[in-house]
C-alpha cells in the first residue's frame, strides 16, 4: 500500500520541484497554492459548464496553470532543467491567450458596463477563478519584490490568464447577465 503522506512537511516546509524546501509560509508557495485554487475553481466551472467548447477551453487552461505551479515552485537552481509548456511557462503561452482573447472577444464584445457576476453557475465559478488567479498574480509580484527568481512570463500568464477568465465568464453568463440598478 502507498501512503499519500510523507511527513516531510510536519516542520512547515515543503519541497520544490527539482529539489530543496521552503517554508510553507513562503509567498511563493502562497502563488502555487492560489493557483491550485484557481485549478479547483476552474474545474468547478466546468464540471457545471453546458457548452462542450468552453468546456474544453477551461480544461486546457487547467492544464496550463499546473505548468505555471511548476515554473514557480522550480528550485532557482535548477530551471535549466525545465521543458517548454510543461513545467515552463513560454512566451507562445501568454499569446495563444491573447489570441483566445481576441477571438472570443470578437465573436461576443464586451459591454462597457460593470459586471455583477453570478449570472450562471458557470459564469459565477469562472468569475470566482479569475480573482483567485489574481490574487496568484500579486503574490508573484511580491516575491519578485522579496527577491525570489521568477520568470516574468509567469507574471504575464497570469496577468493575460485573469482577462480570459473575464472573457470566459461573460461568455458563460450569455445574455442571462443583467446591468446593475441604479435604483
Amino acid at each position: 500500500m502507498s501512503r499519500i503522506y510523507t511527513k516531510a512537511g510536519d516542520d512547515g516546509s515543503t519541497g520544490l520541484f527539482l529539489g530543496g524546501r521552503v517554508s510553507k509560509a513562503d509567498v511563493l508557495v502562497d502563488a502555487c497554492g492560489d493557483i491550485d485554487e484557481a485549478v479547483a475553481q476552474l474545474g468547478v466551472a466546468r464540471a457545471g459548464c453546458p457548452d462542450p467548447r468552453l468546456a474544453s477551453i477551461i480544461f486546457a487552461l487547467q492544464r496550463e496553470l499546473f505548468v505555471a505551479a511548476a515554473d514557480l515552485a522550480t528550485n532557482p537552481e535548477h530551471r535549466g532543467r525545465l521543458t517548454p509548456g510543461v513545467s515552463l511557462v513560454t512566451s507562445e503561452m501568454v499569446d495563444a491567450l491573447e489570441g483566445l482573447i481576441d477571438d472570443l472577444v470578437t465573436e461576443r464584445p464586451l459591454r462597457p458596463v460593470f459586471i455583477v457576476p453570478g449570472a450562471t453557475p458557470t459564469s459565477a465559478a469562472i468569475d470566482h477563478a479569475r480573482t483567485v488567479v489574481r490574487r496568484a498574480e500579486r503574490h508573484v509580484v511580491r516575491a519578485l519584490g522579496e527577491g525570489h527568481t521568477v520568470s516574468p512570463v509567469v507574471l504575464a500568464y497570469l496577468n493575460r490568464l485573469s482577462d480570459l477568465a473575464f472573457v470566459l465568464a461573460r461568455h458563460a453568463a450569455g445574455d442571462q447577465e443583467e446591468e446593475p440598478s441604479h435604483d
